[in-house]
């Protein structure tokens, strides 16, 4: 049976993936600093492990335990949408998260490799193709930058991937998914991927629901044919038209 590690697992989405990896027949075992705040939701499951730990502080030695046996870590991190959660410390809560994970995985995975899924966002370019936004939306993501500290995070975390991870790691394989506007909704619906966005993410974005951006997610997990086919890439997600 896969075992996987999902960081920001009693989040808005990250509570939706443990469910949908849950059904798939995937162990998980979910790092956050309050256990209820998923148990609440998702109940007592035979295949939940739940770790009660803040990620920055847990033990590196305790954190290896969770990693070794795990073929992938799922983050859905992210930053509250209150005063203290996007301007308090950490922050670079994702960043950080993802380098003590790689840095981990190198050590425990260093004779196979593991993949990491992060769950970004279209405001976010891949500089590695390039591409080139809208100047109105490259115009507003410049003020945002000094603005919104979690902007930063998450460009700073893709970064971190496509940088210094790169595309010929020995212990890592990874994914960045970039949603447009998020939405909520009961059901998965189809929806579409892509190699870059296709509208301005300021000014024209589209929608996808967060069970639609957890569904992703959980097949590039699972998938291998899904993962070869976007593994060092940063797909981006819209609703079926």
């Amino acid at each position: 049976m896969k075992k996987m590690l999902i960081l920001g697992a009693s989040g808005a989405t990250g509570r939706l993936l443990v469910e949908i990896l849950l059904k798939k027949g995937v162990e998980i075992i979910a790092i956050v600093r309050n256990a209820s705040s998923l148990t609440n939701i998702v109940g007592p499951h035979p295949g939940l492990q739940i770790v009660e730990a803040d990620i920055s502080e847990i033990p590196e030695s305790d954190l290896a335990q969770y990693v070794r046996d795990c073929e992938a870590v799922l983050c859905c991190l992210g930053h509250n949408l209150t005063f203290k959660g996007m301007f308090g410390h950490p922050r670079r809560l994702v960043t950080n998260a993802v380098k003590k994970i790689t840095k981990t995985a190198e050590t425990v995975h260093a004779n196979n490799k593991m993949k990491i899924v992060l769950m970004n966002t279209t405001g976010n370019s891949n500089r590695d193709i390039p591409e080139k936004p809208p100047f109105s939306q490259r115009f507003v993501i410049s003020i945002l930058r000094f603005l919104l500290p979690p902007h930063v995070d998450n460009e700073n975390a893709a970064d971190f991937l496509r940088l210094e991870i790169g595309q010929n790691n020995n212990s890592i394989e990874w994914a960045a998914v970039r949603p447009d506007a998020l939405v909520n909704e009961d059901q998965i619906s189809q929806y579409d991927i892509y190699t870059s966005p296709i509208r301005n993410a300021i000014f024209d974005a589209g929608s996808i629901s967060r069970i639609n951006v957890a569904d992703f997610m959980s097949e590039l997990a699972i998938n291998s044919e899904l993962w070869d086919e976007w593994k060092g890439k940063m797909p981006v997600i819209y609703s079926h038209a």
